[in-house]
């Protein structure tokens, strides 16, 4: 028998250590009892599990906390200050949902965009290792997928791994315990980066801030930290993110002429569990095509599932870097740390 909704929202998760473990348990249990969250997830039943209405559904409910319009729920939410007890959190949680059903169904629409920027480390490891391989070390840094952009801002971040660092002593975002041992950062300089996204936000914006922070998790305060000071690099270092879809902007992109001694990368990560299987493989192509024009590296960072196949109902227990489909590693959901394969 196929699993229930019930079933999924219970399973995403497994257990009630924290907020969100706790709010899928209960509304698995609600839903059970043809509580509101039926009337919420109506239509979602048989939704994929990449779809993950759940994690759509809590970022909205945090939306209407940021904007200050559900202040009962401020004690649970860590990253406000929060520190009440996220078993009691439920009893406030429900009536709001009663309340606001139509706005969180709209929310459910919305894939998340959480835009983590501490996965620029896969970004940095994939770049390093082209760069070995061409030689060249002026890049162009194409992504779609790109939400808000932070991901195409590695080099103005600063990484601190195992025995190396890379990147600017004064930026605003420093990642640690990136891992890695026996690592070794490649220089390299951006000459120009731009992507695109279907929905994309204006992080320099004030909704447009507090619209990425619903999608970070309220009890992860280092992962609300970085996105600070991404916010910040990117308020010095606007990036322009085109609204269209993957790939025919990518194909776009790369019928642009390009210096010889120029290496384009073009970079996604945690996209693929989104986007429809024939929208990758269309990328892909288009990304092979362009190879005999360019130098030209494919690095992502993504989960290890194939093109088309059924993903789990729970989530992987790790991303894998590639580089134009080799694996050089995996790493944790939002970065750090990165395993070295043969390491």
């Amino acid at each position: 028998m196929s699993a229930t909704l019930s079933d999924r929202l219970r399973a995403h998760f497994g257990h009630r250590d924290h907020l969100y473990g706790v709010l899928l348990a209960e509304m698995a249990d609600d839903w059970d009892g043809g509580g509101v969250t039926r009337e919420l997830f109506e239509g979602w039943e048989d939704a994929e599990p990449r779809q993950v209405p759940q994690l759509r559904a809590l970022a909205g409910l945090f939306r209407i906390l940021l904007r200050g319009d559900a202040p009962q729920l401020a004690p649970f939410y860590a990253s406000i200050g929060g520190d009440a007890d996220p078993e009691e959190a439920w009893a406030a949680v429900r009536p709001l949902i009663a309340a606001h059903v139509d706005e969180l169904r709209e929310a459910l629409a919305e894939a998340p965009q959480t835009n983590e920027p501490a996965r620029t480390v896969a970004l940095l490891v994939g770049v390093s290792e082209a760069v070995r391989r061409t030689g060249l070390r002026r890049v162009r840094l194409l992504e779609p997928g790109a939400s808000a952009g932070l991901g195409l801002l590695v080099d103005r971040y600063r990484f601190v791994g195992d025995g190396w660092s890379a990147g600017p002593g004064n930026a605003a975002l420093v990642v640690d315990g990136c891992g890695a041992a026996g690592f070794v950062p490649e220089p390299f300089e951006v000459v120009w980066r731009r992507g695109c996204d279907v929905a994309p936000v204006d992080a320099s914006s004030e909704d447009g801030a507090t619209y990425l922070r619903s999608f970070v998790w309220p009890w992860m305060l280092e992962r609300h930290g970085r996105l600070d000071g991404a916010l910040a690099t990117l308020r010095e270092e606007p990036v322009v993110v085109d609204r269209a879809r993957a790939a025919e902007w990518v194909e776009r992109q790369l019928a642009e002429p390009v210096a010889d001694d120029v290496l384009t990368v073009v970079w996604h990560s945690v996209t693929r569990m989104y986007w429809p299987p024939e929208e990758t493989r269309e990328m892909t192509a288009a990304i092979d095509a362009a190879r005999a024009r360019m130098p030209l590296a494919h690095v992502a960072m993504e989960a290890p599932w194939g093109v088309g196949g059924a993903a789990p109902a729970a989530a992987p227990p790790h991303q894998q870097i590639e580089l134009d489909g080799e694996v050089l590693g995996t790493c944790a959901h939002h970065g750090p740390p990165v395993e070295l394969t043969g390491r």
